[in-house]
């Protein structure tokens, strides 16, 4: 590009982009695109000289590289994935294995989780050796803040991490997940994080993406950051002690992709949703056999996938026309709303049921396609209405959305079964109408916990 001289505003501009060459030990600015010899930067630097002074603009790409592993026996001995799956670089890994340095660790884990598996955790480390910490702390809804983070912060320091080498390692739901993760992006302004799901809901929803946070100020994760996992290692055997309202739980957001993305996971739900409730997305051969694996095993690499497809050109939210916040406009202010008394797969479904109804008061679903939707949702055991879900509580979480989406309501809303478009155009008369029409249908038969 090299320089040129613009004229705004009756004022020279004189503008240099330079490319950015490693010299020895230095970075130094070079003039122009070409520039072929030594290390190259993929940054930019550009310089703008006008008559009120000078101003540097920079572009640097930044790329995030994380694996989502589905492995099995996660905490067998034998099996080092939790400790060296993350590392992608073979002579990291290979030296890393020849050296006699040991293995150190800081893991926090769901005070529920640690009272099952904490003894298994254990024998775990030091079968391989492993110097480690095990912080086991009440990751719940109502405990997800600041003051949670701080303490796991604080437990970190005490323990002193290399924060290249030893990443700390979350063992719990989606809750836990998110809390750690945003303690890891604080310290040492970016410690290496890995997930491990304990919940259904965390396997194919939280433990996939980049987001972490904590509640603030009654909202729900209004303190975050976008800073993915080093890995992510699903092991479906935790789920086998997951209490079955937690299943539905999860397939919540299982039936959210479903509707947006996939017909086929869709009719898979409906067709063997309680079967994989039943089972608990295990292997059970006294009575489904072969049939449950390879549902469970399909679900779950379906849900995973096309939430992957959604995320991964997106993972900084720039574009804010997302169809993954299906059942997210509302549900987070009635999950703060009646917390703890909904999970938020529950949430999120009850605000699905109602979008449902928008969707077909606008025509864009059959009579025979909002029925099969909500018969899904009851057979997967999901609380399709709340009392708390108001008129007053959509009306103030879209103007809410409004204010935070850049001035539009973003909506998406379903245009069949797996599929879907993001609307900004739905009337007050139409939300109204399919209000009512909800709440005449839906409020005698659903429990509204």
């Amino acid at each position: 590009m090299g320089t040129a001289h613009l004229k705004g505003n009756d004022a020279k501009e004189k503008k240099t982009e330079f490319s950015l060459v490693r010299v020895t030990s230095a970075w130094k600015c070079k003039l122009g695109k070409k520039v072929t010899a030594g290390c190259i930067s993929a940054a930019k630097i550009y310089e703008s000289i006008t008559e009120q002074g000078t101003s540097w603009t920079v572009v640097s790409p930044i790329v995030f590289t994380y694996k989502v592993t589905e492995t099995r026996h996660l905490l067998d001995p034998s099996n080092d994935t939790l400790l060296l799956g993350h590392i992608t670089d073979p002579q990291q890994l290979e030296d890393i294995q020849k050296s006699n340095k040991p293995i150190k660790r800081f893991v926090v884990v769901d005070q529920e989780v640690y009272k099952i598996y904490g003894s298994k955790l254990t024998e775990y480390l030091e079968a391989n050796n492993v110097v480690y910490k095990i912080l086991s702390l009440p990751t719940a809804e109502e405990n997800k803040s600041m003051t949670m983070a701080l303490k796991i912060l604080e437990e970190v320091n005490n323990f002193s991490l290399d924060r290249r080498t030893e990443p700390i390692i979350a063992i719990g739901g989606g809750v836990c997940l998110d809390i750690v993760g945003l303690a890891a992006s604080l310290y040492r302004r970016r410690t290496p994080y890995i997930r491990v799901p304990t919940t259904l809901l965390s396997y194919i929803d939280a433990s996939v993406g980049a987001k972490t946070g904590v509640n603030f100020a009654n909202c729900k994760n209004k303190l975050g950051a976008y800073i993915p996992p080093a890995a992510a290692f699903l092991d479906l055997s935790f789920i086998r002690t997951v209490p079955r309202r937690h299943i539905s739980n999860g397939l919540a957001e299982m039936l959210k992709m479903a509707l947006m993305k996939h017909r086929g996971l869709f009719e898979l739900l409906e067709t063997h949703g309680r079967m994989l409730l039943d089972t608990k997305f295990q292997a059970d051969n006294s009575v489904y056999g072969h049939n449950c694996l390879q549902a469970a095993s399909q679900a779950t690499r379906i849900a995973i996938v096309t939430m992957l497809e959604e995320l991964a050109p997106n993972l900084w939210e720039d574009d804010l026309n997302r169809l993954v916040d299906f059942g997210h406009l509302i549900s987070p202010a009635l999950e703060m709303k009646v917390l703890p008394s909904l999970l938020h797969g529950e949430a999120v479904n009850i605000d699905m049921s109602y979008m449902v109804y928008v969707s077909k008061e606008r025509g864009l679903l059959t009579e025979d396609e909002k029925q099969r939707i909500i018969s899904c949702m009851v057979g997967l055991e999901l609380p399709v209405w709340h009392e708390a879900f108001t008129m007053e509580l959509i009306q103030k979480s879209l103007q809410d959305r409004l204010k935070h989406s850049g001035g539009l309501v973003r909506m998406p809303l379903p245009v069949g079964l797996g599929e879907a478009d993001i609307y900004n155009d739905t009337s007050c008369e139409i939300l109204r109408k399919a209000f009512v029409k909800w709440c005449d249908e839906l409020s005698g038969s659903s429990d509204s916990n």
